[in-house]
């Protein structure tokens, strides 16, 4: 087998969602041309190993996850914690979080980030936890480090998450080390307006965008009006994101509405976590419990940007989860009521642009962010999400997984009288 990463210039034979069959030409990072399958082949494909044979695979944009905890990630067997809502959550993880080192918070953040990267994930947004003890910053070290080990394999941003204890010059340190945005869950704090006021004038002051938890339960005030007329007239350069907005699907109609007018007008993109908020919300709720997810189809309707992640994964926040965007697509069909085509957006080009990262995908001119999965349709692929699987980030081969199956043959069935008659 090859050695990853392998550069490829053609992908030849690979089904689109639409059922048409192209060859793919990549020129260097960028997607250059596609045409229908067999119809030419540039000099290019001629190079060895530059080419990528896809015949029973369909191509997709690779999916992105435009929220993750790789601090928290894969220490639920560590910790044992108590299953239940946010608040034992959060307890389980303060009480574990004192005995982290930076190299046992870096040594599940790799693993957490290569697993994303082996289903098909090749561009991640992870928060940051501002820990207790002498170093709040043991998690911004760790994950810097992972960062830029795996920067030739995909992209991953941080976000400080403060909370609302979190000292102002704890999160200026934090964006020293290289940390790109502010980020917070305002409304855990005793007064959840003044801290979102001070988490956004932070990143205005310091000239960086933000990715702010928000509203994140089925009751309470939302917070993400006040938030969308602070950032109203911030440039592109400073974007803003809310994950989370639980609270947005339990609103009547006309409230709704004037939410969504204001997440509008200052162009907020909005994350849903559909397995971690399925998991951690609804728990004092013992019938007709709520779904815990944002109001995706209300949103989507509106235009607003959406995209859509796992959030944490098998840790105190969610026992539970593949690693896999195909898993998260597949529960905001069945939990949020969205199409196959919206629900791969969701988790491919919509993350992509609440992250505000460039397209990609089978388009001229699209960043070759691309997974190959088994399937014959988008259906096939959401719905059995087979580990036979090509990961493409920047026009490089990074990732691939082969499997084979053995099944035992039926017993023949034994013959009725009449066709022993016969």
């Amino acid at each position: 087998m090859p050695t990853l990463p392998r550069r490829l210039t053609l992908l030849t034979n690979a089904a689109l969602p639409d059922g048409s069959l192209v060859d793919v030409e990549l020129d260097g990072d960028t997607v250059c041309s596609v045409f229908p399958a067999g119809t030419g082949r540039p000099a290019t494909a001629h190079l060895p190993g530059a080419s990528l044979d896809l015949d029973g695979f369909l191509l997709l944009t690779a999916p992105a996850e435009p929220h993750a905890h790789l601090d928290k990630a894969l220490s639920w067997d560590l910790i044992n914690p108590p299953m239940g809502d946010l608040g034992l959550a959060i307890a389980s993880w303060k009480d574990y979080s004192s005995v982290m080192t930076v190299e046992s918070i870096a040594d599940r953040a790799r693993e957490a980030a290569l697993l994303m990267l082996r289903q098909g994930t090749t561009a991640v947004r992870s928060h940051v936890d501002m820990l207790t003890g002498d170093d709040p910053l043991r998690g911004v070290h760790a994950l810097c480090r992972v960062r830029d080990e795996l920067a030739g394999l995909m992209d991953i941003e941080l976000v400080a998450l403060a909370g609302w204890n979190t000292m102002d010059s704890t999160i200026e340190q934090a964006l020293d080390l290289g940390v790109e945005l502010v980020g917070g869950a305002p409304h855990l704090a005793p007064e959840p307006h003044d801290d979102l006021g001070r988490l956004l004038a932070i990143a205005e002051r310091r000239g960086v965008g933000v990715d702010i938890h928000t509203d994140e339960g089925l009751s309470g005030e939302p917070t993400i009006i006040e938030f969308a007329r602070i950032v109203r007239d911030w440039p592109a350069t400073r974007p803003a994101s809310a994950g989370h907005c639980v609270r947005l699907g339990t609103l009547e109609p006309d409230v709704l509405q004037a939410v969504i007018t204001e997440v509008l007008a200052s162009d907020i993109g909005i994350i849903s976590l559909p397995i971690t908020n399925l998991y951690l919300q609804g728990w004092q709720h013992e019938v007709s419990t709520p779904r815990g997810l944002t109001a995706l189809r209300a949103l989507l309707d509106a235009g607003v940007r959406v995209g859509a992640g796992a959030d944490n994964v098998r840790d105190p926040f969610n026992p539970v989860g593949r690693s896999d965007a195909l898993e998260t697509a597949s529960l905001l069909v069945t939990a949020g009521h969205l199409t196959l085509d919206e629900a791969y957006a969701a988790v491919s080009s919509g993350a992509r642009s609440v992250m505000s990262l460039p397209l990609a995908g089978v388009e001229v001119g699209a960043r070759a962010e691309l997974l190959a999965v088994r399937g014959a349709s988008l259906s096939d692929v959401v719905a059995n999400a087979s580990a036979d699987r090509f990961v493409i980030h920047a026009g490089s081969l990074v990732a691939q997984s082969r499997v084979t199956y053995e099944v035992a043959a039926p017993s023949p069935a034994p013959l009725t009288r009449r066709e022993v008659m016969l």
